[in-house]
């Protein structure tokens, strides 16, 4: 009977430990690190926000941008090609893209030498360009940015554990190190979540902008051949 209690008793005790166990939320893992690690989560936090703003607001842009009438330079050579100046340029104002800007650059220059069309279409071009690129070079910022702001909380860290421990009084408790240790990990995590995340979506929309860059160059050359056609 004795020997059975003392299982018993034994029993009670793991049960009692095994029920009780830490658990971390993502809130309380950023507060553990303590006032340093939880500014810079901040500023890494604001800059995934600026990062995702920043992604969708150009997405849509440029997907607006990319956006042309297959039927439109079909159009614009039969307005040239009859002497509709008006009605090629009204059309171009209709439609307002990138090429059709593009465009309504070279009718405007129509009658003078060839090269000064071209001229005027990629001058227009760059202008272009550079309306769509808006902002994107800061994903690109964010994207190197955010994992060393995350590397810094991770020196700020080991500084933190390591003061921790010249002061323990040659006792080493892990609860003396928790607070330097979290601040580390937690910043290092960060920012590399918000570098992966700023990587991907500035490259990303590099890509769809240069979709629409040879969409506006194939549509300049092809009004440039219109132009240099005999009568």
């Amino acid at each position: 009977m004795m020997l059975f209690s003392t299982i018993q008793d034994d029993t009670e005790l793991l049960t009692d430990g095994e029920s009780v166990e830490k658990t971390l939320s993502i809130i309380e893992l950023i507060s553990s690190g303590g006032t340093a690690g939880m500014i810079i989560i901040a500023i890494l936090f604001i800059l995934l926000v600026v990062a995702i703003y920043i992604y969708f607001e150009r997405l849509f842009a440029i997907k607006a941008a990319s956006k042309v009438d297959a039927n439109f330079m079909n159009q614009i050579k039969d307005h040239v090609s009859n002497g509709k100046i008006d009605s090629a340029l009204m059309l171009c104002v209709q439609v307002n893209s990138p090429v059709s800007r593009l465009i309504n650059k070279g009718i405007t220059r129509i009658g003078k030498p060839l090269e000064d069309i071209n001229t005027a279409i990629e001058n227009a071009g760059r202008l272009e360009i550079y309306g769509l690129e808006k902002n994107v070079s800061i994903l690109a910022t964010i994207s190197g940015a955010a994992p060393m702001i995350g590397f810094l909380g991770t020196v700020i860290g080991m500084i933190l554990a390591i003061f921790e421990l010249a002061n323990a009084g040659g006792t080493i408790e892990m609860d003396t190190l928790a607070s330097g240790l979290y601040t580390a990990m937690t910043t290092t995590v960060a920012g590399l979540i918000v570098g992966i995340v700023g990587y991907i979506a500035y490259n990303h929309l590099v890509v769809k902008t240069n979709k629409v860059v040879y969409q506006m160059e194939a549509n300049s050359v092809e009004f440039l051949d219109h132009l240099n056609e005999p009568s």
